[in-house]
């Protein structure tokens, strides 16, 4: 049997990326999976530490320590189960986390010079081998339960919420107004990044597990808010927010300036095997053009990569601050660095110019000044100091805002925060209509897939905690 504690004999080995020729050729996944002896060589490395870190810096607060010394063991499934109890889909935060930021970023031997264990390259192994090996199955409740649940939005924080409440014997109905279920995860995020095999084999086992999920269902027009609370015992909204953040300069008004979820989802589309206008005809297709991207964050650097893809004659991402502060991944802005993408740093558009396409950036300079009240250095421009970027497509990726949810859902009284996003209980996660719940970006605002996930789980221990409690009050009358 393995000893754990090897950082000091054993390396820090990650998967082996594809050679930079091949990936950019094609939109597979660009890291090789783990084999079984290296998975296992990598977990022993663990230091098995008191106060694990790792853990602490999980959204989820997954059990890291345990599963990987059961991995270092040969303890597959058993290291499967400790991995899944706390995470619905470990196999996506096994490829999509910044883990440089989380888990191994606080790694303790990280911290120590002795480079970081390879927790998310080991959490997607052990979760693809289950799946190898038949050990996940459908969910088959002990009791099945009378209650109903409806939840709108089939994304992460959606489809976490019902396969918690399925396992409890909820009957569950997903209502999403895409064509396929797993929101961003799907349409959002590149296959480069995550395969759509990985989503589409998580939404077949949830299927099996008899949630229904219904596609192309628009709340507001196939059916109002109201009329949902009044088919269901208790609603869940956990619609993410896909509003894109606007930047409003001179010139922003020409064509082939795009919001970047239009153009990955047109890109994701295509790789599905969709017919796509937008893109046959050219318009959302970067091959052979000079392509800008603004903006800084995961979403800039799905963008700036796909559009290598495309086979683009040039990729500039322009960012108003430097490289040290940049809000994406760092193992992200290295995989765009190698594959040739251009950053210019502390720059910022100041103007568009064309006749009815866009035909170049005007970039106005910047610097960093005295914090501001998040702590970072505010941008400020230099003035004078301005350079033209030719342009053929310019693809805004600046975040996301909510969308207006009471005008979309015909229900005018539920409350909304200043930012737009649902008003929800921080503790029960209930909207001041009775039996509305809401969790997920569509509360907390953009944010990672995995603390989705984690808001999907909470929503569906209260939403039983509150149908449960339902229940007792019914009979004690």
């Amino acid at each position: 049997m393995p000893k754990m504690l090897k950082f000091t004999e054993l390396s820090k080995e990650t998967p082996v990326k594809e050679k930079i020729n091949n990936r950019v050729s094609n939109f597979n996944e660009i890291y090789r999976e783990f084999i079984d002896k290296k998975a296992k060589e990598q977990a022993s490395r663990c230091s098995q530490c008191g106060t694990p870190f790792c853990q602490v810096h999980c959204p989820l607060h997954n059990n890291i320590p345990d599963w990987l010394k059961m991995t270092a063991e040969g303890r597959l499934q058993e290291a499967y189960e400790i991995s899944s109890s706390t995470n619905n889909m470990p196999e996506v935060c096994g490829s999509i986390c910044p883990q440089d930021r989380l888990c191994e970023g606080n790694c303790v031997i990280e911290q120590s010079g002795h480079g970081t264990v390879t927790i998310g390259a080991v959490e997607k192994f052990l979760t693809n081998t289950a799946w190898e090996n038949n050990w996940i199955k459908p969910i088959v409740p002990k009791t099945e339960l009378k209650e109903t649940v409806g939840i709108i939005g089939a994304g992460p924080a959606g489809l976490a919420a019902a396969e918690q409440l399925r396992k409890q014997g909820f009957q569950i109905t997903v209502y999403d107004r895409y064509d396929r279920a797993g929101g961003l995860l799907i349409y959002g995020i590149p296959n480069f990044k995550l395969e759509k095999d990985v989503v589409l084999r998580r939404v077949k086992y949830l299927k099996e597990s008899k949630i229904k999920i219904i596609h192309n269902f628009e709340v507001g027009k196939n059916a109002k808010l109201k009329e949902l609370t009044m088919k269901h015992d208790a609603v869940l909204i956990a619609t993410g927010v896909y509003k894109p953040r606007e930047i409003n300069l001179e010139g922003s008004n020409l064509k082939n300036i795009y919001p970047a979820m239009e153009f990955l989802t047109a890109s994701n589309k295509k790789g599905l095997g969709d017919a796509v206008e937008e893109f046959d005809n050219g318009n959302l297709n970067c091959e052979n053009k000079n392509v800008v991207v603004i903006g800084g964050g995961d979403t800039a650097m799905d963008c700036v990569r796909t559009a290598i893809r495309q086979k683009a004659k040039n990729v500039s991402c322009l960012y108003r601050r430097d490289k040290e502060n940049m809000p994406g991944s760092a193992r992200e802005v290295l995989n765009a660095e190698e594959e040739g993408v251009k950053f210019i740093w502390l720059s910022s558009p100041k103007l568009f110019t064309g006749d009815k396409k866009v035909e170049s950036v005007l970039v106005q300079k910047m610097k960093l000044g005295e914090p501001d009240t998040s702590g970072r250095q505010r941008p400020e421009i230099i003035p004078g100091k301005e350079e033209i970027i030719k342009a053929d497509i310019v693809i805004k990726a600046l975040g996301f805002d909510a969308e207006d949810i009471p005008t979309l859902f015909n229900e005018p009284e539920l409350e909304v925060t200043r930012w737009g996003t649902i008003k929800a209980d921080l503790k029960t996660l209930r909207t001041n209509i009775k039996g509305v719940f809401a969790a997920g970006d569509i509360v907390r605002g953009a944010s990672l897939v995995v603390w989705a996930i984690r808001d999907g789980r909470d929503a569906a221990e209260a939403i039983s905690n509150y149908l449960v409690n339902k229940r007792k009050k019914i009979i004690a009358a």
